[in-house]
């Protein structure tokens, strides 16, 4: 018996594919990363010399998975926000405000480590890129309490 044409996939299926949930999801996540910086910018503006750097590069983290992310969603709501559905708390002192956005920084490079995994290679890069900075930012806001 022959089988010709067969294939998981149906060309009239317009689900995402699960890169495109996954970059969706990566978007999602930048998002709501950046809805942390805001927030503790918002509370604490003296620190944005030092944080605006880094909250620059998350939007573009943001940016950079949103690109060829899962379309937005029947409702017509976009597939990412710079601003998460709950505000974050924010601690009032400054050094636990950055220690908390440090400890964001690193569970999602962490998370994104692991998702790299399953990604097709172009996606992994990207995901294993992102990591890297999410690890580099949390040192950063983290050395000089050494």
């Amino acid at each position: 018996m022959l089988l010709s044409g067969c294939s998981d996939s149906d060309p009239t299926d317009e689900r995402p594919s699960a890169a495109a949930r996954l970059r969706a999801q990566a978007a999602r996540d930048s998002g709501e990363l950046l809805g942390r910086y805001d927030a503790v910018l918002a509370a604490h503006p003296s620190l944005a010399g030092r944080l605006d750097p880094l909250r620059a590069e998350v939007k573009r983290h943001e940016a950079a998975f949103a690109e060829g992310s899962a379309p937005p969603s029947p409702s017509g709501s976009p597939s990412t926000s710079a601003s998460p559905t709950h505000k974050p708390s924010v601690p009032k002192d400054e050094k636990d405000a950055v220690h908390a956005l440090a400890k964001a920084e690193r569970e999602l490079a962490k998370q994104r480590g692991d998702a790299l995994l399953d990604a097709p290679a172009e996606l992994a890069r990207l995901l294993a890129s992102v990591a890297a900075a999410g690890a580099a930012h949390a040192y950063l806001l983290t050395e000089g309490d050494k």
